[in-house]
């Protein structure tokens, strides 16, 4: 049993709280209460959808979980989790999106009002995207992935200046990541004298995805054990 009670996991662009699916089994397995929630668009549409619209429902859903707590962001999540670390007892970031300074060394992309990845999507791109996922997970992703808000994205990738959070944070890394390179979120911790579970993952997802998706959430509960303190 872990000290963390609750945490909630936040999902990147594109995605859904189904790309936790595995990570939630390991993190129920060990009594902590799960939430991996959908992020939603607003009723004005996706276009319509801002990087705060996020944000609010990842405070929101932060805000309602028992503590000792922790925020698990991955990719686009993982600078969301960021933003609330505050109201968090520790902080896991899966190839996070990286706020400012570090943000600088993204591939600069331009973005469309709706980023159309879901109806752009191919079987055969994913399973390029999942390299060492099964065939039934890559088949799943296919199905499953979004469309996504233009705006969130250039938002993102504008860089915001974030403090260290006062909290511990585990950075988790893929070994290969042509989304987020290593040497980014690297760098970042570094930086902030922060932990880092250096993974075999040869993608951006394949630490929720992949074939060493169960151990590697194995080893997030882990670190949680030792991190979050009760008293």
């Amino acid at each position: 049993m872990t000290a963390t009670r609750a945490a909630l996991l936040v999902h990147g662009a594109g995605g859904g709280g189904w790309e936790w699916n595995v990570w939630c089994g390991v993190f129920e397995a060990a009594g902590i209460v799960v939430a991996a929630p959908d992020l939603q668009p607003v009723a004005a549409g996706l276009a319509a959808t801002g990087f705060g619209d996020y944000l609010q429902q990842v405070r929101d859903a932060l805000s309602v979980m028992p503590r000792p707590r922790a925020v698990v962001g991955a990719s686009l999540g993982g600078l969301l989790a960021l933003y609330v670390a505050d109201a968090a007892d520790a902080v896991v970031l899966v190839n996070p999106l990286p706020p400012a300074p570090w943000h600088s060394d993204l591939i600069a992309r331009a973005w469309s009002d709706i980023v159309p990845w879901h109806r752009q999507a191919r079987l055969d791109g994913t399973r390029r995207a999942l390299p060492d996922a099964d065939e039934a997970t890559a088949l799943f992703a296919f199905r499953h992935w979004r469309d996504e808000s233009g705006a969130v994205l250039r938002h993102a990738y504008a860089g915001d200046e974030i403090a260290r959070p006062a909290c511990p944070v585990l950075f988790v890394l893929s070994q290969v990541d042509d989304d987020v390179p290593p040497s980014i979120p690297s760098a970042m911790a570094a930086a902030w004298s922060s932990d880092v579970l250096q993974t075999v993952s040869p993608s951006h997802v394949g630490p929720l995805l992949d074939r060493h998706a169960a151990g590697i959430a194995a080893q997030a509960v882990e670190w949680l054990n030792h991190a979050v303190q009760v008293g």
